[in-house]
């Protein structure tokens, strides 16, 4: 097993978070079967809220007390295609918001292409779908992105 730091190009998004769990001889076959590809993945992280106070007697600091703990949404990116795929997700929300969650995971890649790292999240919501800018004067990718609101991330040991 080597330390050195992962390279962030080669991921796989996945709406089954068993994906995140596949042996390497079958996590291999994953990009053969993926329905769609991104070209950016952001907003793998947490925080949590913590609120200032001031105890009687202690002049000389404040005590931290957390709150609660709030999962960033995780957006996808991707160039626009003709698969309806990520439209359909979200317009199912916008019908039956409980019945549009779903579970899912981003694997990182390792250069060789075996999942070196992945994180599964739980009760996404398809939250905001932004179409592409359109623009005449330039060569570009249509590109278009899809936020998921979700209720926890979990780090998988791969």
């Amino acid at each position: 097993m080597t330390l050195d730091p992962l390279p962030k190009y080669r991921f796989i998004v996945t709406l089954d978070p068993g994906d995140a769990y596949l042996p390497a001889a079958q996590a291999i076959l994953l990009p053969l079967v993926a329905s769609a590809g991104f070209q950016e993945v952001t907003g793998l992280g947490a925080q949590l809220e913590v609120t200032s106070y001031a105890e009687g007697g202690r002049n000389d600091t404040t005590r931290q007390l957390p709150l609660r703990h709030k999962w960033n949404p995780i957006t996808l990116k991707r160039g626009v295609v003709r698969d309806p795929g990520l439209w359909s997700w979200y317009q199912a929300g916008l019908a039956d918001s409980l019945g549009a969650r779903r579970d899912g995971a981003v694997i990182l890649l390792s250069p060789d292409g075996v999942p070196a790292a992945a994180w599964a999240f739980h009760g996404g919501l398809a939250s905001k779908w932004t179409g592409p800018d359109l623009h005449a004067e330039q060569n570009a990718v249509a590109v278009e992105s899809l936020e998921i609101a979700h209720e926890g991330l979990t780090k998988v040991l791969v």
